[in-house]
């Protein structure tokens, strides 16, 4: 009998142990789905309080078990009745509520899922507005420095190429126009380095004004009678660089300028990461073996102290200097500097100082996301060197092998242009590109004035728009400005006169090229042009597109682009102007940036009406 009880009061036990399990389980998973499934109440009511806890189950002692004579009772709990699917979505938010109650007993808030961030884009230019409109009776002189960067094109192909519309400030458009060369006359003498193009033709783009179009040729250099290279090539091998179109295609580029370098050459390299280090000696540069293996060597990571191997890398091109030679340092960056001496304004200042020494700075640009256009395009503006950015290993070949005359040999320096207009003949004016480039009126005559350089073979191009006397002007004639002298007979049929300053390579006086503008450089029609003056006016027409300039007439479009460029492509040797013909049309397509960097074309402003041009006043006669 006690046997019996006994075992009886053992199962019972067992039963409220279970029972107590499955109610601790049950508790588990509400808290459980309490953390992970969010709601919201979608009446106004007010929230239920949470289910009570479940009732606390009593185990007898075994003493007292024994001595009943019955199973002790196990509290069971009523059936729910069925909820409705308002009580059941009350119960749900209450659920929720309940699971994240703050110590006081306040709901924590919580907030909606938040989607995952995409790609940050950090490219960083200069925000510059296009030239404005001058007019001539108040402003008729301009002045410009000569830019020969190509760097502009190449970013803009990468977005194009991406099926995206580049940031207006991306957009330089002589940087656009001298990507490309033309068919310039050659200069006679290395007296006189370049030769002068002039044509005047109808503007494509707005009805009533023209274009001025002046080229520049600078003469050819033969290989065997090139001055010797002494260059330090600093490499950045920061963790940015790491992509394949970064450092990778840095390092092919390099083989590619390796390869043409001669005993009389000298090439040293230094990197820069988290900080700076020489990885080849001043080194002959017909030992390729020797130089290639120390490219071969490098790898990227870590973070970026530009400032610091910028200088090692003049150090290193001071200790082997020759001022018989090119001495140049070559920075190949994302431009990401980040650590050390990573200001613009003191880098800048530091390449400046060293361009004084004889040392020049070239700067090519990798990679997208973190690019910093603007601190490139300082340090090589201010490092007499030129700025090119490398998409494509097509790209890098061009740059380091097929132009390489160009980009490391002068043939003249600080090349200032100025333009003086006819008021007689011209009634506004606005340069078309060269924003970063103006200089001041007195800038030209002062030789202290740094300005840009022209390489061996490269050609220059600039481009004017103009309003004729009479024609449909953007400003109103002044009420109470006095007439002005009319100009003398000898000079009345010139539309503008042209002088252009340069100095010498190792010279530090400039000399003096002039000739006027007249009707003799003008055409009938944009079609009748020469095709330099054609090829040149469509890229000008692509740049102001992509950047949304305002002095377009709004039917001007892709289709006038291209239809002006493939009548112009000439003989296109490597292919480069099919390119540009293949991004004007995915211009056409492509899908813009976010409107803060691409908002559409603003409105042109308003034209004033064509007004008639006054008579001379007759001269006075005898006894007036």
């Amino acid at each position: 009998m006690i046997m019996n009880t006994l075992q009886r009061a053992i199962l019972a036990l067992c039963a409220l142990t279970l029972a107590a399990c499955a109610a601790q389980s049950t508790q588990s998973i509400e808290n459980q789905d309490e953390i992970v499934v969010t709601g919201t109440r979608t009446d106004d009511s007010p929230r239920p309080p949470p289910p009570p806890p479940p009732p606390e189950q009593r185990v007898p002692p075994p003493d007292l078990a024994a001595s009943s004579s019955s199973p002790a009772p196990v509290a069971v709990d009523p059936p729910a009745a069925a909820a409705s699917p308002q009580a059941a979505q009350e119960r749900f938010a209450g659920r929720r509520v309940s699971g994240l109650m703050g110590a006081n007993g306040v709901p924590v808030a919580q907030l909606p899922p938040q989607p995952m961030p995409g790609p940050v884009d950090r490219d960083r230019y200069e925000d510059v507005a296009p030239n404005p409109i001058h007019v001539v009776a108040e402003a008729p002189v301009s002045t410009f420095s000569i830019d020969v960067d190509t760097a502009s094109y190449s970013n803009v192909r990468r977005f194009l190429s991406n099926g995206q519309l580049p940031p207006r400030d991306s957009v330089r458009i002589e940087e656009l126009i001298n990507y490309f060369r033309y068919d310039y006359p050659l200069p006679t003498s290395r007296e006189q380095p370049f030769s002068t193009s002039v044509a005047v033709a109808p503007s494509p783009w707005a009805e009533g004004r023209h274009l001025v179009h002046i080229g520049l040729q600078g003469y050819n250099i033969v290989p065997r009678e090139r001055p010797p290279l002494n260059l330090t090539l600093l490499i950045d091998v920061s963790g940015s660089m790491a992509p394949e179109n970064r450092l990778p295609l840095a390092l092919k580029g390099f083989r590619m300028l390796a390869e043409q370098l001669n005993a009389r050459d000298r090439v040293s390299i230094a990197v820069y990461a988290g900080a700076a280090g020489a990885v080849l000696e001043p080194t002959p540069g017909n030992e390729h073996a020797r130089i290639l293996a120390a490219l071969d060597n490098l790898r990227a990571g870590g973070s970026t102290a530009g400032g610091e191997g910028l200088r090692l890398a003049y150090s290193l091109a001071e200790q082997n200097f020759n001022r018989n030679a090119v001495n140049r340092v070559i920075i190949a960056t994302d431009g990401d500097f980040n650590v050390g001496i990573n200001d613009p304004q003191a880098l800048q200042d530091f390449v400046s100082r060293k361009r004084d020494t004889g040392v020049y700075l070239s700067v090519l640009g990798f990679g997208g996301g973190n690019y910093n256009d603007a601190l490139m395009q300082r340090l090589a503006q201010n490092g007499n060197g030129n700025a090119a950015y490398i998409d494509t290993l097509n790209e890098a070949r061009r740059v380091l092998r097929d132009e390489m005359a160009s980009n490391l040999f002068s043939i003249a320096n600080d090349v200032k242009i100025q333009v003086e207009f006819n008021p007689a003949r011209v009634a506004e004016y606005r340069l078309i590109g060269y924003e970063t480039r103006m200089l001041r009126r007195e800038d030209f005559n002062n030789d202290a004035v740094d300005a840009g350089e022209i390489g061996a073979g490269h050609a220059v191009t600039a481009i004017y728009e103009i309003t004729p006397v009479g024609g449909p002007t953007f400003t109103e004639p002044l009420r109470y400005q006095g007439e002005r002298a009319l100009p003398a007979p000898s000079t009345a049929g010139e539309l503008a006169f042209l002088r252009i300053r340069y100095k010498l390579p190792g010279q530090d006086r400039s000399r003096l090229i002039e000739r006027p503008i007249t009707q003799a450089d003008a055409f009938a029609s944009i079609e009748r042009a020469p095709e330099a003056a054609r090829w040149a006016t469509a890229v000008a027409g692509y740049g102001q597109l992509l950047r949304g300039d305002p002095y377009l007439r709004q039917t001007y479009g892709w289709d006038d682009v291209l239809s002006l460029a493939q009548g112009a492509r000439g003989g296109d040797e490597f292919g480069w102007r099919a390119e540009f013909v293949q991004l004007a049309r995915s211009a056409a397509t492509a899908g813009a940036l976010p409107a803060a960097q691409n908002a559409p074309r603003p409105e042109p402003p308003v034209l004033r009406s064509p007004r008639p041009v006054p008579e001379p006043r007759p001269a006075p006669g005898p006894g007036r």
